[in-house]
């Protein structure tokens, strides 16, 4: 004699709602004016270190590493710079920012240094 088919109940599924919370956009656009305030400082330090570090160079080529040496330091320091000397709340910038301002201030930094150190600034 052929078995009857067991009928199986399906089981109810949790559902599960994702609600993403509130976004602030007044928050937002501050903070992103704020990293752009930021950016535009580590530029210009960029650009006078590496002013700096190419006329070290150029008054004494063995002191080749002094200028290299500064940058890595004021890259360091930039959170105490911007925090101390010119007021800026570090608070509100994350470090993944942040690094990558530190990554631009390096970049900017040293290639200006190179450039200036080469023939027509020379």
């Amino acid at each position: 004699m052929a078995k009857k088919k067991k009928i199986v109940a399906e089981e109810k599924q949790e559902s599960y709602d994702f609600i993403p919370k509130d976004f602030d956009e007044r928050e937002f656009i501050l903070k992103d004016l704020f990293g752009t305030k930021i950016l535009f400082v580590a530029t210009l330090l960029a650009v006078v270190v590496g002013i700096l570090a190419a006329v070290i160079y150029q008054s004494n080529p063995d002191l080749w590493y002094l200028g290299m040496l500064i940058a890595f330091v004021v890259a360091i320091g930039m959170k105490k710079i911007l925090r101390v000397i010119l007021g800026f709340k570090m608070d509100i910038m994350d470090q993944k920012s942040m690094l990558g301002h530190y990554l631009i201030f390096l970049i900017l930094a040293l290639g200006i240094c190179v450039v200036g150190i080469n023939a027509p600034f020379m």
